[in-house]
């Protein structure tokens, strides 16, 4: 006898704006609580220190979630001269000081450096799992960390203010990608030390910092139909991705997990928009039926549809 899930079927996207002071996994819980939903998930952590936009997915649209997380993500933060932390930001403990600040022209002149495809060494607390651990944890229990350098994708890099001690900063971003590392790298090149002491996330893929509700909002409908005013659509994370109905046998067939044949006018409306004849070879498509509920995510392989994430809703 399978148990029963607790809570109830919620399907769709919550945009937090967290609060500093907790963690990511704490404002998930405290949005699956708001809402009763069996199942939950976000869409990239925020450390506690951050606030700003965390993408918190319910129910069916936690399948659309890798969509969210390999999407550009853009940062304003402040970044703290003369002292390095064994966490990168605020919360960690000093482990070195400097007399150095760097000039409002130094930086500016050292930014095309941090610009582009860069090589970064993620921070030692950090999510990343070290023989099956977080590194965070190893950390904690005073092991010594060292993660294997990466590239990442830093497009644009803004300097927005800066003080004797400080500077503001904006960064557009691909995954992966740790302003934590940014911040001590930059320091480090401009012959100083430095660590976050500020930071929030102003957007995310699909979603903006204007789409963002406060947890403080959210808390007073507490298991009430009101809060569904706040819950986005699942087909809200999958923007410029190609959507396609289908109807009829072909619908159950999908959502079966068995793929359809690209038939004559499903080519018609799937080429539409599309460039050269190449273009389906591979692509992702969004499937949902005629009452626009969503049926599957598809690739094109072959002259036919075949789902790789089947929406049960």
């Amino acid at each position: 006898m399978s148990r029963k899930k607790k809570g109830n079927p919620v399907h769709g996207w919550v945009i937090l704006d967290k609060p500093s002071g907790i963690t990511s996994t704490q404002a998930v819980g405290a949005v699956r609580r708001i809402f009763d939903a069996q199942k939950a998930g976000h869409a990239g952590t925020l450390d506690p220190l951050a606030t700003g936009i965390l993408a918190i997915a319910l129910g069916e649209a936690t399948k659309t979630v890798p969509f969210v997380q390999d999407s550009r993500k853009c940062y304003r933060f402040t970044a703290q001269w003369g002292e390095a932390r064994d966490t990168d930001d605020a919360e960690g403990k000093v482990t070195g000081t400097s007399d150095v600040r760097p000039t409002q022209a130094q930086i500016k002149a050292l930014l095309p450096r941090f610009t582009g495809t860069l090589t970064q060494v993620p921070p030692a607390y950090s999510a990343i799992k070290v023989a099956g651990e977080r590194a965070y944890d190893l950390a904690r229990d005073g092991e010594e960390v060292t993660l294997q350098a990466r590239q990442v994708e830093v497009f644009e890099a803004r300097l927005l203010g800066v003080t004797p001690d400080t500077a503001e900063f904006e960064i557009l971003c691909g995954k992966g990608t740790y302003v934590r590392s940014w911040v001590r790298d930059v320091a480090l090149a401009a012959g100083t030390l430095g660590y976050v002491c500020a930071l929030r996330r102003t957007g995310l893929g699909p979603f903006a910092e204007k789409d963002a509700t406060a947890l403080e909002s959210l808390t007073p409908f507490m298991h009430s139909p009101a809060a569904f005013a706040y819950l986005k659509p699942l087909s809200t994370a999958l923007d410029g991705i190609p959507a396609l109905a289908v109807t009829g046998s072909d619908t159950v067939r999908l959502r079966s997990g068995n793929p359809i044949l690209i038939r004559a006018n499903l080519f018609a409306r799937l080429k539409e928009g599309m460039p050269g004849e190449d273009g389906l070879a591979g692509q992702t498509v969004f499937l949902t039926d005629e009452r626009n509920d969503p049926v599957a995510l598809a690739e094109v392989a072959e002259g036919e549809l075949r789902p790789f994430r089947v929406f049960q809703l």
